[in-house]
Protein backbone atom coordinates (compact mmCIF):
# COMPACT_ATOMS: atom_id res chain seq x y z
CA UNK A 1 0.00 0.00 0.00
CA UNK A 2 1.51 3.30 -1.00
CA UNK A 3 0.97 5.64 2.13
CA UNK A 4 2.46 8.77 0.14
CA UNK A 5 -0.25 9.23 -2.21
CA UNK A 6 -2.53 11.34 -1.11
CA UNK A 7 -4.74 11.64 -3.78
CA UNK A 8 -8.51 10.80 -3.65
CA UNK A 9 -9.08 7.56 -4.90
CA UNK A 10 -10.55 7.72 -8.55
CA UNK A 11 -14.66 5.55 -7.67
CA UNK A 12 -16.23 3.56 -10.38
CA UNK A 13 -19.51 4.82 -11.16
CA UNK A 14 -22.35 3.47 -9.24
CA UNK A 15 -24.96 1.95 -11.35
CA UNK A 16 -28.20 2.16 -9.63
CA UNK A 17 -30.55 -0.81 -9.27
CA UNK A 18 -33.87 0.72 -9.20
CA UNK A 19 -36.75 -0.84 -8.12
CA UNK A 20 -39.47 -2.04 -10.40
CA UNK A 21 -42.32 0.25 -9.16
CA UNK A 22 -39.77 3.27 -10.38
CA UNK A 23 -38.72 1.92 -13.49
CA UNK A 24 -41.49 3.08 -16.90
CA UNK A 25 -43.01 0.13 -18.18
CA UNK A 26 -43.39 -0.53 -21.39
CA UNK A 27 -46.18 -2.16 -21.11
CA UNK A 28 -49.54 -0.18 -22.52
CA UNK A 29 -46.96 1.97 -24.88
CA UNK A 30 -48.35 2.60 -28.75
CA UNK A 31 -45.22 1.53 -31.32
CA UNK A 32 -44.10 5.04 -31.28
CA UNK A 33 -43.72 6.03 -27.84
CA UNK A 34 -41.50 2.33 -27.44
CA UNK A 35 -39.57 3.53 -30.04
CA UNK A 36 -38.75 6.93 -28.30
CA UNK A 37 -38.34 5.77 -24.81
CA UNK A 38 -35.91 2.83 -26.63
CA UNK A 39 -34.06 5.86 -28.38
CA UNK A 40 -33.72 7.64 -24.87
CA UNK A 41 -31.50 4.95 -23.62
CA UNK A 42 -29.41 5.09 -26.53
CA UNK A 43 -30.63 2.41 -29.04
CA UNK A 44 -29.67 3.50 -32.24
CA UNK A 45 -32.11 5.15 -35.09
CA UNK A 46 -31.43 2.50 -37.51
CA UNK A 47 -32.34 -0.43 -34.77
CA UNK A 48 -35.61 0.83 -33.62
CA UNK A 49 -38.24 -0.41 -35.53
CA UNK A 50 -36.61 -4.01 -35.48
CA UNK A 51 -36.42 -3.57 -31.59
CA UNK A 52 -39.93 -3.00 -31.31
CA UNK A 53 -41.32 -5.50 -33.46
CA UNK A 54 -39.35 -7.34 -31.45
CA UNK A 55 -40.65 -6.41 -27.83
CA UNK A 56 -43.90 -5.95 -29.21
CA UNK A 57 -44.01 -9.79 -30.24
CA UNK A 58 -42.80 -11.01 -26.62
CA UNK A 59 -44.79 -8.60 -24.87
CA UNK A 60 -48.40 -9.45 -26.62
CA UNK A 61 -47.67 -12.12 -28.47
CA UNK A 62 -45.47 -14.84 -26.27
CA UNK A 63 -46.78 -12.61 -23.47
CA UNK A 64 -43.48 -12.77 -21.17
CA UNK A 65 -43.14 -10.97 -17.94
CA UNK A 66 -39.46 -11.14 -17.83
CA UNK A 67 -36.54 -9.39 -20.18
CA UNK A 68 -34.80 -12.94 -20.16
CA UNK A 69 -36.93 -14.78 -21.50
CA UNK A 70 -36.85 -12.62 -24.80
CA UNK A 71 -34.48 -15.56 -26.23
CA UNK A 72 -33.68 -13.77 -29.68
CA UNK A 73 -32.50 -10.29 -27.54
CA UNK A 74 -29.00 -9.93 -27.10
CA UNK A 75 -28.06 -10.23 -23.77
CA UNK A 76 -26.41 -6.69 -23.76
CA UNK A 77 -30.01 -5.42 -24.99
CA UNK A 78 -32.12 -7.38 -22.55
CA UNK A 79 -29.34 -6.09 -19.62
CA UNK A 80 -30.30 -2.39 -20.83
CA UNK A 81 -33.89 -3.41 -21.15
CA UNK A 82 -33.73 -4.61 -17.15
CA UNK A 83 -32.14 -1.61 -16.17
CA UNK A 84 -34.36 1.14 -17.54
CA UNK A 85 -38.06 -0.67 -17.88
CA UNK A 86 -40.06 -2.98 -16.75
CA UNK A 87 -42.90 -5.58 -17.90
CA UNK A 88 -43.73 -6.66 -14.80
CA UNK A 89 -47.40 -7.52 -13.83
CA UNK A 90 -49.61 -6.07 -10.87
CA UNK A 91 -49.61 -7.79 -7.57
CA UNK A 92 -51.90 -10.46 -7.12
CA UNK A 93 -53.10 -9.30 -2.89
CA UNK A 94 -55.85 -12.22 -3.32
CA UNK A 95 -57.51 -14.60 -6.44
CA UNK A 96 -61.04 -16.18 -5.49
CA UNK A 97 -62.80 -18.92 -7.83
CA UNK A 98 -66.45 -19.64 -8.11
CA UNK A 99 -67.94 -22.92 -7.82
CA UNK A 100 -69.04 -22.17 -11.39
CA UNK A 101 -65.59 -21.24 -12.32
CA UNK A 102 -65.63 -17.11 -12.34
CA UNK A 103 -62.41 -16.04 -10.97
CA UNK A 104 -62.10 -12.66 -8.97
CA UNK A 105 -58.54 -10.83 -8.57
CA UNK A 106 -57.78 -8.56 -6.32
CA UNK A 107 -54.73 -6.54 -8.02
CA UNK A 108 -52.65 -4.18 -7.22
CA UNK A 109 -50.89 -1.55 -8.53
CA UNK A 110 -47.99 0.70 -7.33
CA UNK A 111 -47.72 3.87 -5.69
CA UNK A 112 -48.11 6.73 -9.04
CA UNK A 113 -46.24 9.91 -7.92
CA UNK A 114 -46.92 10.72 -4.42
CA UNK A 115 -49.48 8.68 -4.39
CA UNK A 116 -49.82 5.36 -2.31
CA UNK A 117 -50.67 1.71 -3.66
CA UNK A 118 -54.26 0.92 -5.72
CA UNK A 119 -56.01 -2.21 -5.68
CA UNK A 120 -58.61 -2.68 -8.12
CA UNK A 121 -60.66 -5.82 -8.97
CA UNK A 122 -60.71 -7.82 -12.63
CA UNK A 123 -63.94 -10.93 -12.86
CA UNK A 124 -63.51 -13.52 -15.39
CA UNK A 125 -66.46 -15.69 -16.58
CA UNK A 126 -66.27 -18.44 -18.40
CA UNK A 127 -69.28 -19.69 -20.69
CA UNK A 128 -70.20 -22.09 -23.42
CA UNK A 129 -67.53 -21.07 -26.30
CA UNK A 130 -66.33 -18.33 -24.70
CA UNK A 131 -64.47 -16.75 -21.87
CA UNK A 132 -65.30 -13.24 -21.36
CA UNK A 133 -63.00 -10.81 -18.64
CA UNK A 134 -64.17 -7.76 -17.30
CA UNK A 135 -61.94 -4.93 -16.90
CA UNK A 136 -61.32 -1.72 -14.39
CA UNK A 137 -61.01 1.41 -15.65
CA UNK A 138 -60.86 3.37 -12.37
CA UNK A 139 -59.89 3.17 -8.77
CA UNK A 140 -63.60 4.10 -7.25
CA UNK A 141 -65.86 5.38 -9.27
CA UNK A 142 -67.53 9.54 -9.39
CA UNK A 143 -71.07 8.00 -10.78
CA UNK A 144 -72.55 7.48 -7.54
CA UNK A 145 -74.99 5.33 -9.03
CA UNK A 146 -77.92 4.77 -6.35
CA UNK A 147 -78.30 0.76 -6.71
CA UNK A 148 -74.50 -0.16 -7.23
CA UNK A 149 -71.96 -0.49 -4.99
CA UNK A 150 -68.97 0.17 -6.91
CA UNK A 151 -70.05 3.86 -6.74
CA UNK A 152 -69.88 3.64 -2.64
CA UNK A 153 -65.95 3.94 -3.29
CA UNK A 154 -64.94 7.61 -4.07
CA UNK A 155 -63.08 7.79 -7.16
CA UNK A 156 -59.01 7.60 -6.35
CA UNK A 157 -57.37 7.89 -9.64
CA UNK A 158 -57.81 6.75 -12.97
CA UNK A 159 -56.08 3.19 -14.40
CA UNK A 160 -52.82 4.55 -16.63
CA UNK A 161 -53.27 2.11 -20.19
CA UNK A 162 -50.75 0.05 -18.91
CA UNK A 163 -52.57 -1.08 -15.91
CA UNK A 164 -55.54 -1.65 -17.52
CA UNK A 165 -53.57 -3.96 -20.26
CA UNK A 166 -52.24 -5.73 -17.29
CA UNK A 167 -55.54 -7.14 -16.28
CA UNK A 168 -55.82 -8.72 -19.31
CA UNK A 169 -52.05 -9.90 -19.50
CA UNK A 170 -52.38 -11.20 -15.94
CA UNK A 171 -55.46 -13.07 -16.75
CA UNK A 172 -54.22 -14.95 -19.60
CA UNK A 173 -51.23 -15.62 -17.58
CA UNK A 174 -53.31 -17.47 -14.79
CA UNK A 175 -55.56 -19.23 -17.63
CA UNK A 176 -52.79 -20.35 -19.32
CA UNK A 177 -53.92 -18.38 -22.45
CA UNK A 178 -50.20 -17.63 -24.19
CA UNK A 179 -48.52 -20.27 -26.05
CA UNK A 180 -46.50 -22.76 -24.73
CA UNK A 181 -48.50 -22.04 -21.20
CA UNK A 182 -50.94 -25.04 -19.77
CA UNK A 183 -54.20 -24.11 -18.24
CA UNK A 184 -54.38 -24.57 -14.40
CA UNK A 185 -55.51 -28.15 -13.66
CA UNK A 186 -59.35 -27.80 -12.44
CA UNK A 187 -59.90 -24.32 -14.20
CA UNK A 188 -63.58 -24.10 -15.99
CA UNK A 189 -62.36 -22.53 -19.33
CA UNK A 190 -63.83 -22.70 -23.02
CA UNK A 191 -63.64 -26.05 -24.53
CA UNK A 192 -62.04 -24.46 -27.73
CA UNK A 193 -59.95 -21.73 -28.54
CA UNK A 194 -58.95 -18.90 -26.44
CA UNK A 195 -59.63 -18.82 -22.53
CA UNK A 196 -59.98 -15.17 -22.71
CA UNK A 197 -62.00 -14.43 -26.02
CA UNK A 198 -63.92 -11.67 -24.86
CA UNK A 199 -62.97 -8.65 -22.68
CA UNK A 200 -65.63 -6.24 -21.28
CA UNK A 201 -65.08 -2.74 -20.05
CA UNK A 202 -67.05 -2.58 -16.71
CA UNK A 203 -65.39 -3.16 -14.18
CA UNK A 204 -64.70 -0.54 -11.60
CA UNK A 205 -65.49 3.03 -12.90
CA UNK A 206 -66.15 4.96 -16.25
CA UNK A 207 -64.15 3.88 -18.74
CA UNK A 208 -65.35 7.16 -20.54
CA UNK A 209 -64.05 9.35 -17.72
CA UNK A 210 -60.60 7.81 -18.11
CA UNK A 211 -60.87 7.97 -22.40
CA UNK A 212 -57.21 8.25 -23.11
CA UNK A 213 -55.75 5.31 -21.05
CA UNK A 214 -59.01 2.99 -22.00
CA UNK A 215 -58.41 3.73 -25.88
CA UNK A 216 -54.19 3.03 -26.14
CA UNK A 217 -55.22 0.05 -23.86
CA UNK A 218 -58.13 -1.24 -26.02
CA UNK A 219 -55.89 -0.43 -29.74
CA UNK A 220 -53.25 -2.81 -28.21
CA UNK A 221 -55.62 -5.43 -27.14
CA UNK A 222 -57.35 -5.03 -30.79
CA UNK A 223 -53.53 -4.83 -32.61
CA UNK A 224 -53.60 -7.51 -35.44
CA UNK A 225 -49.96 -8.20 -34.75
CA UNK A 226 -50.33 -8.96 -30.76
CA UNK A 227 -53.19 -9.59 -28.50
CA UNK A 228 -55.30 -9.30 -31.66
CA UNK A 229 -58.92 -9.26 -29.92
CA UNK A 230 -61.42 -8.69 -32.69
CA UNK A 231 -63.53 -5.04 -31.82
CA UNK A 232 -66.55 -6.96 -32.10
CA UNK A 233 -65.66 -9.15 -29.16
CA UNK A 234 -64.45 -5.93 -27.57
CA UNK A 235 -67.57 -4.31 -25.70
CA UNK A 236 -67.19 -0.62 -23.89
CA UNK A 237 -69.77 -0.07 -21.12
CA UNK A 238 -70.94 3.55 -19.98
CA UNK A 239 -73.28 5.33 -18.05
CA UNK A 240 -73.89 8.09 -20.88
CA UNK A 241 -70.96 10.28 -21.08
CA UNK A 242 -72.26 11.76 -24.75
CA UNK A 243 -69.87 13.41 -26.64
CA UNK A 244 -67.04 10.49 -25.98
CA UNK A 245 -69.59 7.83 -27.06
CA UNK A 246 -69.07 9.86 -30.45
CA UNK A 247 -65.15 9.71 -29.78
CA UNK A 248 -65.56 5.80 -29.15
CA UNK A 249 -66.99 5.10 -32.23
CA UNK A 250 -65.10 7.08 -34.28
CA UNK A 251 -61.06 6.46 -32.22
CA UNK A 252 -61.69 3.08 -30.99
CA UNK A 253 -63.84 1.33 -32.75
CA UNK A 254 -65.43 -1.25 -30.23
CA UNK A 255 -68.76 -2.38 -29.54
CA UNK A 256 -70.78 -0.50 -26.88
CA UNK A 257 -73.02 -1.09 -23.96
CA UNK A 258 -75.76 1.78 -22.64
CA UNK A 259 -76.13 0.94 -18.59
CA UNK A 260 -79.53 2.35 -19.19
CA UNK A 261 -81.71 1.23 -16.02
CA UNK A 262 -84.83 4.15 -16.73
CA UNK A 263 -87.08 5.19 -19.79
CA UNK A 264 -87.54 8.27 -17.98
CA UNK A 265 -85.44 11.12 -17.58
CA UNK A 266 -87.22 11.75 -13.46
CA UNK A 267 -86.36 8.36 -12.52
CA UNK A 268 -82.81 8.13 -14.59
CA UNK A 269 -81.86 11.49 -13.07
CA UNK A 270 -82.28 9.16 -9.39
CA UNK A 271 -80.42 6.26 -10.62
CA UNK A 272 -77.81 7.30 -13.15
CA UNK A 273 -77.29 10.99 -11.85
CA UNK A 274 -75.04 11.63 -14.95
CA UNK A 275 -78.17 11.83 -16.86
CA UNK A 276 -78.82 15.13 -15.24
CA UNK A 277 -75.63 16.35 -17.42
CA UNK A 278 -76.48 13.98 -20.73
CA UNK A 279 -80.83 13.30 -20.53
CA UNK A 280 -82.11 10.08 -22.48
CA UNK A 281 -82.63 11.63 -25.71
CA UNK A 282 -79.21 13.23 -26.20
CA UNK A 283 -77.56 9.75 -25.35
CA UNK A 284 -80.15 7.85 -27.77
CA UNK A 285 -79.13 10.44 -30.82
CA UNK A 286 -75.30 9.59 -29.73
CA UNK A 287 -76.23 5.80 -29.75
CA UNK A 288 -78.09 6.20 -33.24
CA UNK A 289 -74.97 7.91 -34.84
CA UNK A 290 -72.98 4.89 -33.49
CA UNK A 291 -70.63 4.11 -37.08
CA UNK A 292 -71.45 0.34 -38.33
CA UNK A 293 -74.77 -0.61 -36.51
CA UNK A 294 -76.68 -3.34 -37.55
CA UNK A 295 -78.43 -6.48 -36.51
CA UNK A 296 -75.34 -8.38 -36.38
CA UNK A 297 -73.44 -4.84 -34.87
CA UNK A 298 -76.06 -4.01 -31.84
CA UNK A 299 -75.89 -1.95 -28.93
CA UNK A 300 -76.53 -3.47 -25.79
CA UNK A 301 -78.66 -1.75 -23.30
CA UNK A 302 -78.04 -2.79 -19.62
CA UNK A 303 -81.55 -2.56 -17.68
CA UNK A 304 -81.31 -3.76 -13.89
CA UNK A 305 -84.80 -5.13 -12.73
CA UNK A 306 -85.74 -2.64 -9.40
CA UNK A 307 -88.73 -4.14 -7.62
CA UNK A 308 -91.45 -1.07 -8.05
CA UNK A 309 -88.78 1.09 -9.60
CA UNK A 310 -88.27 0.49 -13.46
CA UNK A 311 -89.96 -2.62 -13.69
CA UNK A 312 -93.63 -2.39 -15.21
CA UNK A 313 -95.33 -3.25 -17.88
CA UNK A 314 -95.64 0.49 -18.66
CA UNK A 315 -92.10 0.52 -18.34
CA UNK A 316 -91.02 -1.81 -21.14
CA UNK A 317 -93.68 -0.13 -23.76
CA UNK A 318 -91.49 3.09 -23.27
CA UNK A 319 -88.02 0.90 -23.30
CA UNK A 320 -89.34 -0.48 -26.56
CA UNK A 321 -90.68 3.44 -28.15
CA UNK A 322 -87.04 4.83 -26.83
CA UNK A 323 -84.97 2.45 -28.93
CA UNK A 324 -86.92 2.54 -31.61
CA UNK A 325 -84.76 2.51 -34.93
CA UNK A 326 -81.20 1.28 -33.22
CA UNK A 327 -80.09 -2.52 -33.72
CA UNK A 328 -79.92 -3.50 -30.10
CA UNK A 329 -80.33 -6.03 -27.46
CA UNK A 330 -81.87 -5.69 -24.10
CA UNK A 331 -79.83 -7.43 -20.65
CA UNK A 332 -82.60 -7.50 -17.97
CA UNK A 333 -80.52 -8.09 -14.61
CA UNK A 334 -81.55 -9.45 -11.67
CA UNK A 335 -80.84 -6.87 -9.07
CA UNK A 336 -77.98 -7.88 -7.18
CA UNK A 337 -78.16 -7.08 -3.06
CA UNK A 338 -75.48 -5.61 -1.27
CA UNK A 339 -75.09 -4.10 2.74
CA UNK A 340 -76.76 -1.07 2.88
CA UNK A 341 -79.00 -0.88 -0.17
CA UNK A 342 -82.65 0.40 -0.62
CA UNK A 343 -83.40 -1.43 -3.79
CA UNK A 344 -84.84 -4.74 -4.08
CA UNK A 345 -85.10 -6.83 -7.13
CA UNK A 346 -88.18 -7.55 -9.00
CA UNK A 347 -89.90 -10.57 -8.41
CA UNK A 348 -88.95 -13.38 -10.83
CA UNK A 349 -92.57 -13.23 -12.64
CA UNK A 350 -92.65 -9.33 -13.43
CA UNK A 351 -89.01 -10.19 -14.82
CA UNK A 352 -90.04 -13.01 -17.18
CA UNK A 353 -93.58 -10.22 -18.15
CA UNK A 354 -91.14 -8.22 -18.76
CA UNK A 355 -88.72 -10.05 -21.14
CA UNK A 356 -91.51 -11.87 -22.71
CA UNK A 357 -92.96 -8.03 -24.08
CA UNK A 358 -89.53 -6.47 -25.21
CA UNK A 359 -89.11 -10.40 -27.08
CA UNK A 360 -92.50 -9.69 -28.71
CA UNK A 361 -91.53 -6.07 -29.70
CA UNK A 362 -89.10 -7.60 -31.80
CA UNK A 363 -85.82 -7.61 -29.23
CA UNK A 364 -83.47 -9.63 -28.30
CA UNK A 365 -83.75 -9.53 -23.96
CA UNK A 366 -82.41 -12.58 -22.38
CA UNK A 367 -82.34 -12.52 -18.73
CA UNK A 368 -79.40 -13.30 -17.07
CA UNK A 369 -78.16 -16.25 -15.31
CA UNK A 370 -75.93 -16.62 -11.78
CA UNK A 371 -72.66 -16.52 -11.89
CA UNK A 372 -69.54 -16.20 -9.38
CA UNK A 373 -72.88 -14.91 -6.79
CA UNK A 374 -70.52 -16.44 -4.16
CA UNK A 375 -67.71 -13.99 -4.18
CA UNK A 376 -69.03 -10.65 -5.15
CA UNK A 377 -68.27 -10.98 -8.75
CA UNK A 378 -71.20 -9.19 -9.94
CA UNK A 379 -71.72 -5.62 -12.05
CA UNK A 380 -72.00 -3.08 -9.37
CA UNK A 381 -70.37 -5.36 -6.80
CA UNK A 382 -67.32 -4.82 -7.63
CA UNK A 383 -65.09 -2.53 -4.46
CA UNK A 384 -61.34 -3.45 -3.38
CA UNK A 385 -62.64 -2.82 0.09
CA UNK A 386 -65.91 -4.96 0.33
CA UNK A 387 -67.74 -5.59 3.48
CA UNK A 388 -67.09 -9.03 4.80
CA UNK A 389 -69.95 -10.95 4.94
CA UNK A 390 -71.03 -13.81 6.46
CA UNK A 391 -70.44 -17.00 3.41
CA UNK A 392 -74.23 -18.00 3.78
CA UNK A 393 -74.94 -14.11 2.60
CA UNK A 394 -72.53 -13.75 0.12
CA UNK A 395 -74.24 -16.91 -1.65
CA UNK A 396 -77.53 -15.12 -2.12
CA UNK A 397 -76.06 -11.92 -4.84
CA UNK A 398 -75.93 -13.03 -8.03
CA UNK A 399 -73.44 -12.22 -10.81
CA UNK A 400 -74.89 -11.37 -14.24
CA UNK A 401 -74.03 -8.51 -15.98
CA UNK A 402 -70.44 -10.09 -17.83
CA UNK A 403 -71.63 -12.37 -19.55
CA UNK A 404 -73.26 -12.63 -23.33
CA UNK A 405 -71.13 -9.30 -24.54
CA UNK A 406 -69.71 -8.75 -27.69
CA UNK A 407 -70.37 -10.94 -30.87
CA UNK A 408 -69.19 -14.23 -32.01
CA UNK A 409 -67.21 -14.10 -35.37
Amino acid sequence: MDFLNTAAPVKAPVVRNIPAAEKPTLIGLSREEMGRALVGKGVAERQVKMRVSQLWHWLYVRGVSDFDDMTNVSKDMREMLKTHFTIARPEIVDEQISNDGTRKWLLRFPARGAGRPVEIETVYIPEEGRGTLCISSQVGCTLTCSFCHTGTQKLVRNLTAEEILSQLLLARDRLGDFPDRDTPAGAIVPAEGRKVSNIVMMGMGEPLYNFESVKTALLIATDGDGLSLSKRRVTLSTSGIVPEIYRTGSEIGVMLAISLHAVRDELRDMLVPINKKYPLKELLDACRAYPSLSNARRITFEYVMLKDVNDTLEDAKLLVQLLKGIPAKINLIPFNPWPGTNYQCSDWEQIERFADFINQAGYASPIRTPRGRDILAACGQLKSESERMRKVERMAFEAMMIVGHGEDD
